[in-house]
């Protein structure tokens, strides 16, 4: 069935149509979102817009954002979700590659043919004047939306996703690993052109009639205090640096509503894990997932939380560890993380041969290493392209940066080979010290005799820097390709 249609039968028969989905300018119902997202999909189609169209999506987070996708949706169209916060010319550069038959953006596109261009506001202004439209039947399988890779190590990738998928979700995340109910309200760091803040802010609550805080701007930590405060959240979603950065930042008395947390993006060093759990008083919960897969497929669990590991295959998945052969790894034995379920992308848009090199017999290769316990749990160490050779030695980053990230004046550390003066690839790590940390020297003697105490000789940097900030994607993972220029 189509998504939108199964979501607003799945309103009304849960019986929260009138109750709050999104708080964001003013509090939007689940009827609201609903039927706005019906009457724009009669907008779409008096724009030409039909079955097995492409519409690019460049809309901040908002309730708008939301009913679009719905709409898009509905006509039975391919939803080609942009990042609405790219520089321009990279955002027309994505647009253009997609070929779509409608952009929806802030700004019409450079050199992009105006009568294949909306603004959102001008779709929602003429959507109120409109009568709600039909959905387009179409199967569980057919395709409902495209995310891109975040690009740290290449050209973006669209991943190809089906109207199946988002129920997928939420029985994996949504209901087993978080017990999401109508009455909790979420709060996501991560924007929902990301597939990690796509499930958060928009698959969980519609399909559990819950609500969700949703604004335009990337938060502070006090906005994020403030929000929580204000909104009584009790389901907050983060990347480890956000964890890292209210810990140094807010206090705890903005976080008592808070049930539980969840960390993504990339690893959750233990320390920070630790750290943040005592500031919100709640468990946070470490999961890996990715663009490809849409969402978490491994991840501790509200009943079942281990740090240090991200948890167990969750609800229809599977995970296999592999060398680069491509054969099964004995268990404890670090290899390549290769993922199958319900939800592994259908392909990367108009790219076949991308497609071929990671999709093998049903099995996603994700370009993570972890290692399986034998309880069954698994250890994240790291993406495959994130090892370092030092003297023609593999040496783990996270390893080391684990280490380094004990010391309690240390906010956040990033492990990096850089070369030297003479082009020899030596270790060094980059560290942002906590608010009012002045005594460097004495810092980084610390640093180097803790790494000393509890590394090999080889995982021992050979200096450590401190930075203000380290270099980061939008979506908060650290640029280890940027680190190893050494500056930034």
């Amino acid at each position: 069935m189509n998504v939108a249609e199964a979501l607003a039968r799945r309103a009304d028969s849960g019986g929260w149509l009138d109750s709050p989905a999104f708080h964001a300018d003013r509090t939007w119902t689940h009827r609201e979102v609903h039927s706005l997202a019906a009457r724009l999909a009669t907008v779409l189609r008096e724009r030409g817009v039909g079955p097995g169209d492409r519409v690019a999506l460049a809309v901040v987070d908002g309730p708008e954002l939301v009913a679009a996708f719905l709409a898009i949706a509905r006509t039975g169209a391919l939803a080609i979700v942009v990042n609405p916060y790219l520089a321009g010319e990279h955002q027309d550069r994505l647009i253009e590659r997609t070929r779509p038959a409608l952009v929806i953006s802030a700004s019409l596109p450079d050199g992009w043919p105006a009568a294949r261009w909306s603004a959102a506001e001008h779709l929602v202004a003429v959507a109120e004047r409109s009568a709600e439209g039909p959905a387009e039947p179409v199967a569980d399988d057919a395709d409902l939306y495209v995310q891109f890779t975040s690009g740290t190590t290449g050209r973006p990738k669209g991943a190809v996703h089906r109207h199946g998928d988002l129920a997928a979700y939420h029985r994996a995340v949504g209901e087993a690993m978080l017990g999401i109910s109508a009455a909790d309200v979420s709060l996501s760091v991560s924007k929902m052109f990301f597939a990690y803040g796509f499930g958060n802010s928009l698959v969980y609550p519609l399909h559990s009639g819950s609500s969700a805080v949703l604004r335009p701007e990337r938060p502070t930590p006090a906005t994020v205090a403030e929000l929580v405060d204000r909104y009584r959240v009790t389901v907050l979603h983060g990347v480890p640096s956000a964890y890292a950065n209210l810990v140094a930042e807010t206090d705890r008395e903005a976080f008592g509503t808070v049930r539980v947390a969840v960390s993504a993006g990339e690893s959750l060093p233990a320390v920070v894990g630790r750290r943040a759990e005592e500031l919100l008083g709640a468990p946070v919960l470490d999961e890996l997932g990715s663009t490809e897969v849409g969402g978490a497929y491994c991840a501790n669990s509200v009943g079942d939380n281990v740090p240090g590991t991200i948890g167990t295959p969750l609800a229809g998945y599977e995970l296999e560890i592999r060398d680069d052969a491509g054969r099964p790894v004995p268990v404890g034995t670090s290899g390549r993380l290769w993922v199958r379920g319900p939800t592994v992308m259908a392909r990367y848009l108009d790219a076949p041969e991308e497609t071929a090199r990671v999709l093998v017999d049903g099995w996603l290769s994700t370009n993570d290493t972890a290692v399986r316990r034998a309880d069954g749990r698994f250890v994240h160490t790291g993406r495959a392209d994130d090892m370092e050779i030092v003297g023609g030695i593999n040496v783990s980053p996270q390893e080391v940066e684990a280490v380094l990230g004990e010391h309690p004046a240390v906010r956040e550390i990033v492990v990096a080979a850089v070369l030297d003066e003479r082009g020899a690839s030596k270790l060094r790590a980059f560290a942002v010290p906590l608010v009012g940390e002045e005594r460097h020297a004495r810092l980084e003697r610390e640093l180097l005799d803790l790494a000393r105490s509890r590394l090999a000789a080889f995982k021992v940097p050979r200096s450590i820097t401190f930075v203000s900030t380290l270099p980061r994607t939008f979506s908060g993972k650290v640029q280890r390709f940027v680190a190893r220029t050494g500056t930034w």
